[in-house]
């Protein structure tokens, strides 16, 4: 994440944390970065130096007015005269980290060697909302070369309780015993 992203994100933020929209400006800004990874095409354009900035500005205008809140317009106008347009999900994600803290909220991922069921869903994310006291947001993937355990990340720590790990511990008690 670049300075700029989170000096903008965390602007576009503490703007919406005063006006009572976090909520709606982080629902826009979640599907205007989702129809822009769908569309990098679009991005290029309105990155281009080649057509003049307000040619691009208007083609903002085209795409998103009436349909994302003016903040959310404008800010994205800011950042194509600021040549920052690319930006814009690393601004999401600066956006979206101030709102987790203002909101009490921790992602996390799960890393498995298979798909957790409901159960093992939901006992993982209590033991991690005991853990960190906060209310977990929990990202899943499968990684069959785990072989079995599992492995998380949240809030800069990695929890590896997968067999590999588990080996590679005894690998190494079993040297340092040698």
């Amino acid at each position: 994440m670049t300075e700029l992203s989170k000096a903008y994100g965390g602007a576009l933020y503490a703007l919406a944390l005063e006006e009572g929209l976090e909520d709606e400006l982080r629902a826009q800004m979640d599907a205007v970065c989702g129809i822009l990874a769908e569309n990098p095409e679009y991005v290029r354009l309105i990155a281009s130096r080649a057509i003049v900035k307000a040619e691009r500005i208007a083609l903002l205008d085209e795409s998103f007015a009436g349909r994302v809140h003016v903040y959310l317009l404008n800010f994205m106008k800011i950042l194509c005269e600021r040549g920052a347009f690319e930006q814009l999900p690393q601004c999401r994600d600066a956006y979206v980290k101030q709102y987790n803290e203002q909101h009490g909220i921790v992602p996390a991922t799960a890393v498995t060697a298979s798909p957790l069921t409901s159960e093992q869903r939901a006992r993982l994310i209590a033991a991690l909302e005991k853990k960190s006291g906060k209310t977990v947001v929990l990202t899943e993937r499968v990684d069959a070369s785990l072989v079995g355990g599992m492995r998380v990340e949240m809030e800069g720590h990695r929890y590896d309780n997968t067999v590999t790990a588990k080996l590679s511990q005894l690998r190494r008690a079993l040297l340092a015993k040698s």
